[in-house]
């Protein structure tokens, strides 16, 4: 066996996350050890960005803290401290970053709704 294919192993995919996409909202249930204790945090916001690859996939999360201060959070999509992701609404955007939405407020920073 060689280093790809044991990488290509340790690599599957991860049945708690679904497939996801620039513009969806998501609840990311991310574990978090404090000293000897461990605890589950969500993480709520919208994927600004994708990264793709085998080993160092990932997305950015992004969502409006308490007074309107925007919090980015980078998430590895291989990582053992994800539990699971939950999507909960998907969006119709036409652009693969969504870097724009660092810049706007409010209702102007809303995503039309990927309707099925």
């Amino acid at each position: 066996m060689n280093l790809v294919e044991s990488l290509e192993r340790q690599l599957q995919s991860n049945p708690e996350i679904p497939t996801l996409h620039v513009g969806d909202t998501v609840k990311v249930h991310v574990r978090i050890v404090e000293g000897s204790r461990e605890r589950t945090q969500v993480f709520q916001g919208t994927i600004i960005r994708q990264r793709r690859g085998m080993a160092n996939a990932s997305f950015t999360v992004r969502r409006i803290a308490s007074h309107g201060i925007g919090v980015e959070r980078t998430f590895l999509s291989h990582s053992p401290r994800i539990e699971k992701v939950e999507v909960m609404r998907r969006a119709k955007v036409r652009r693969a970053k969504l870097y724009y939405l660092r810049d706007r407020r409010g209702k102007a920073a809303r995503l039309k709704q990927l309707r099925k």
